[in-house]
């Protein structure tokens, strides 16, 4: 039997309560996880050496992520008292959460690009200055000094289990000389844990590392002793934290495709660039577009997305052709269509992906259930089901003027905005609602790497101060 101990100081550490991680289609046993307390968390974090990567360079700690990428591809790492494969962690990643085979490989050589990408990811972040100054503390720039300063003593994550891309976000902080303290998904502790593990084997010092399952409780203790943290999860786990400028808050995207006035009327062009917004990875992302915004033909292009979606089917994860993720916790399927069904019954809102497409949107099959692709058209984009999100691809499209859409579209983490009209794009970019901005027929879910995905970690974790020094004699 697999155990997944948590992680003291990087030492493997197994606790007397653990908790069964199921097979979500079987309901057979996959692993045991030890679950920490709260309060041996805020014990570790106190304890933890904030200055342990301090020994090293930026350049040197991003020659161990390098390495770390190859080996989180390729090496049998270690896993409690035994290792696991590549293969053995995308069959126990699927196992887990529900997530096709394909998608967890896609997911994983997300992670290996920004390892062995760090260079240009870092170069983001820290807009190309040289990084040796993170080393001596200051240095030339520009022609003036730059001198900063590390505030993240010790970062946490509380991380979630819908997609393993998501790691990806907090493993920079590491080249950064931040230690990390971790706590997974409940279905997801296999990625975290295979990172740290990657990292380790590469050389990157144990002691810097933290990584602990653990309860709601334990997860308050992580955000509120860690100098800086990240925080992923829905509106209710994120709201109590949004004002705390310590924590670095991922929580609904509401992103959109929003159509021009200009390339509306060739609306069909763009319909794989809507299709893969809203349905790659599963639609578990909050890069993946929860709704259309057009100034016309809005009807239309629901009901051409409904014939695309539509087609989709319920396969088992090791099918070649799943495209769609599980839910081992069939209520939590259960409760999101009653939302959608909830909504459908408030007037001018229609699914048209039920409309002889799709079949029933919510399928059961054994112990599991699946969400079907569910397209909504929305008469006004005020309706409740208008800017809604959840975790599968679903997408409402409204019609609104697009000299409105700036100030009506709400906050969204990412706008793909077909249009070459400038004056609309402008109107896009002065949006403080808008977080990233793709102007042209970029889907969704197209990131660049080298720039920050939400929020700016480097940012997060460093603060610039003024700095002067005398001219030597």
């Amino acid at each position: 039997m697999l155990h997944i101990p948590i992680l003291r100081h990087g030492r493997a550490y197994e606790s007397v309560e653990t908790f069964e991680l199921v097979h979500h289609a079987t309901g057979a046993t996959v692993a045991t996880v030890s679950q920490a307390n709260s309060g041996l968390v805020a014990r570790d974090i106190a304890r933890m050496d904030d200055a342990i990567l301090e020994r090293f360079t930026v350049a040197e700690l991003m020659d161990m992520c390098r390495k770390a990428a190859e080996l989180f591809m390729t090496g049998a790492l270690p896993l409690g008292d035994g290792r696991q494969t590549f293969d053995e962690y995308v069959t126990c990643l699927s196992a887990t959460t529900g997530m096709p085979i394909s998608y967890c490989r896609a997911n994983a050589k997300k992670i290996q690009r920004v390892l062995s990408d760090i260079g240009a990811v870092i170069g983001g972040l820290t807009r190309g200055f040289d990084l040796s100054i993170l080393d001596r503390g200051y240095g030339h720039h520009g022609g003036g000094w730059l001198s900063y300063h590390r505030v993240g003593r010790v970062f946490g994550a509380v991380l979630p289990s819908n997609s393993p891309g998501v790691h990806s976000l907090w493993a920079p902080a590491v080249a950064l000389k931040v230690p990390v303290v971790l706590k997974p998904g409940r279905e997801e502790p296999w990625t975290p844990y295979r990172i740290i593990e990657s990292l380790a084997a590469a050389g990157v010092p144990r002691e810097a590392f933290g990584f602990y399952p653990t309860d709601h409780a334990g997860a308050g203790e992580i955000l509120r002793h860690c100098d800086r943290s990240m925080l992923f999860g829905g509106g209710p786990t994120v709201r109590p934290w949004l004002n705390d400028p310590r924590v670095e808050v991922h929580g609904p995207g509401y992103s959109k495709v929003l159509l021009g006035d200009d390339c509306v009327h060739d609306w069909r062009n763009y319909i794989d660039v809507m299709v893969g917004s809203i349905a790659a990875n599963g639609g578990r992302s909050c890069i993946n577009a929860s709704a259309v915004w057009t100034p016309k033909h809005g009807r239309a292009i629901a009901e051409a997305l409904a014939d695309r979606l539509g087609a989709v089917r319920a396969l088992p994860a090791d099918d070649a052709e799943a495209s769609i993720a599980a839910f081992g916790n069939v209520a939590a399927a259960e409760q999101i269509s009653a939302v959608i069904d909830a909504g459908l019954r408030e007037p001018g809102a229609i699914e048209l992906t039920a409309d002889g497409r799709g079949g029933p949107r919510l399928v059961r099959e054994g112990r599991c259930a699946y969400l079907l692709p569910t397209i909504v058209w929305c008469e006004d984009w005020k309706h409740p089901l208008a800017n809604h999100e959840f975790l599968f691809p679903y997408a409402s499209v409204v019609e609104c003027p697009t000299v409105e859409m700036a100030d009506a579209i709400g906050p969204s983490l990412v706008v793909s905005a077909i249009t070459r009209d400038k004056a609309f794009a402008a109107s896009l970019m002065a949006s403080a609602k808008v977080e990233r901005l793709n102007v042209g027929a970029i889907p969704t879910y197209q990131i660049s790497w080298d720039q920050p995905h939400e929020g700016n970690l480097f940012e997060h974790l460093y603060r610039q101060r003024a700095f002067q020094i005398e001219p030597a004699a």
